[in-house]
């Protein structure tokens, strides 16, 4: 499989540091409020990273962390009057239900920062004592230009930074021995969460808690650590510097970036009220057609987010789900019988379909290329496989598409609902109608179940019904 690799700027062959083992470790949400499409692209995206890892066979250790202590979680607190601890723990909650409506597998752990603290302490440590970091009136700072290598990820050269740098200082900045300086660790303010360190009470910098938990949960070195574009610089860059200053060795092997996300063309914001929800944009789509969508980009590509291409993706979705539910109506009526030569080639063309899907997978992830393959799959399915063919050709055409689909996450297989009485009811009625030939009751029954959103369809099999 190869990778673009961020750090190279090039596509690299994926070779895990441990033979049939992947860490991979994705940066997760802030917990103050509900997740936006911006949170769940890289959910998304790196969710289908890990299943197709897991089909080619490996045993993927999948961490993703819940930033539980930040000023905009405080925030909320203040404004609702509660401990900061009710707010996380509510949201923590809350993206787990949407993370799970996305189909979004929960990680193998989700490390919480508040629960990391003493680890984060102790790498503080360490980075003072080696010279990378320094105390100021309780605030610890990275000691940036300590590390050679800052900027190898983002490309930023530490000059131009500094050149960049504008003369109007931001309050408490003087303090630093240099403007390029990050914070390790902050004191305490009042009415904020705080633990006790060597260097007073005080609570974590945003940077230090990624570090400390992939440490903890994978290892010294993380086979790929992955996040939005946006968290490059300085958050990703910021993670390098103090990780490898602390552990004397390579941080991540592999660094994959999902693209920017834009609302009809433009960043989304609260001020542009462009700004959605997951639960906003749930009570307009089913979240399975969201993920579909997500994923009919490259992820690296710039996704745009618009009604018209939603709605695309709708139709498309509903043209995978229509051709499964008529393969699997054919699978009840297909006989056991022996496979002739023509079938064998019907056989053969779907494992070329496979090869073909696994080649867009394998190629950075190419989650479009893989969507265009299972159409094609469809269109094949939908001309030359019926109940006419033999039961294995039928189930193998089902199975496989099922599969592929499950890989990017999208469910094929729906439970089927039950009928209330009064509905089973009238689709009785209406088969004795037309059998008494009072096709004018028939048809009646039909505009009263579709009222309620049951759509009739009459095939040589039997009355088969969907919802709207």
């Amino acid at each position: 499989m190869k990778i673009y690799n961020t750090m190279t700027r090039k596509k690299e062959d994926f070779v895990p540091i441990r033979e049939n083992k992947v860490g991979i470790y994705v940066c997760g949400p802030t917990v103050y409020d509900y997740i936006h499409m911006g949170n769940a692209r890289p959910m998304i995206v790196f969710d289908t990273l890990r299943r197709y890892l897991m089909y080619k066979g490996y045993d993927v250790n999948y961490v993703s962390n819940f930033t539980d202590v930040d000023d905009k979680i405080i925030k909320r607190a203040m404004e609702e009057g509660v401990p900061s601890v009710e707010i996380s723990e509510r949201y923590i909650e809350e993206v787990k239900k949407d993370m799970k409506a996305l189909n979004v597998m929960e990680a193998t752990t989700h490390p919480k920062a508040t629960e990391e603290i003493p680890d984060m302490i102790d790498m503080i440590k360490v980075l003072i004592e080696k010279g990378h970091a320094y105390e100021v009136n309780g605030t610890v700072y990275f000691r940036t230009r300590s590390f050679p290598g800052y900027g190898k990820l983002s490309k930023k050269n530490i000059d131009d930074l500094e050149a960049g740098h504008r003369d109007i200082k931001v309050a408490g900045e003087e303090e630093k021995e240099d403007f390029l300086d990050f914070v390790l660790w902050k004191p305490k303010k009042e009415g904020e969460p705080s633990w006790e360190s060597p260097w007073g009470e005080g609570r974590p910098g945003w940077h230090l808690e990624c570090s400390v938990m992939s440490k903890k949960y994978i290892g010294d070195i993380i086979d790929i650590h992955a996040g939005g574009e946006d968290l490059i610089f300085p958050h990703h860059e910021n993670e390098i510097a103090q990780s490898e200053a602390a552990n004397d060795v390579e941080f991540a092997r592999y660094w994959m970036h999902n693209g920017f996300l834009k609302i009809d063309g433009e960043k989304m914001s609260k001020s542009l009220g462009n700004f959605f929800t997951i639960r906003d944009i749930g009570k307009k789509y089913p979240l399975q057609v969201i993920r579909f969508f997500i994923l009919s980009a490259h992820y690296r590509s710039p996704l745009n987010f618009a009604d018209t291409l939603v709605e695309s993706s709708k139709s498309s979705l509903e043209r995978i789900l229509n051709a499964m539910s008529k393969l699997k109506d054919a699978m009840d009526y297909a006989e056991e019988k022996e496979v002739s030569a023509k079938e064998k080639e019907l056989l053969e063309k779907i494992e070329e379909y496979v090869t073909k899907y696994e080649a867009a997978m394998e190629d950075d992830l190419n989650t479009a290329d893989a969507i265009s393959v299972i159409f094609e799959m469809v269109k094949f399915a939908n001309s030359s496989i019926s109940s006419a063919n033999a039961k294995i050709v039928v189930e193998r055409m089902y199975a496989v598409i099922g599969k592929l689909c499950d890989i990017l996450g999208i469910i094929t297989e729906t439970e089927t609902e039950i009928l209330d009485s009064e509905i089973e009811a009238l689709i009785q009625e209406r088969q004795a109608a037309r059998k008494a030939k009072n096709f004018a009751r028939a048809d009646e029954i039909r505009d009263v179940l579709a009222g309620q959103g049951i759509i009739l369809e009459d095939t040589r099999e039997g009355v088969k019904w969907k919802r709207a």
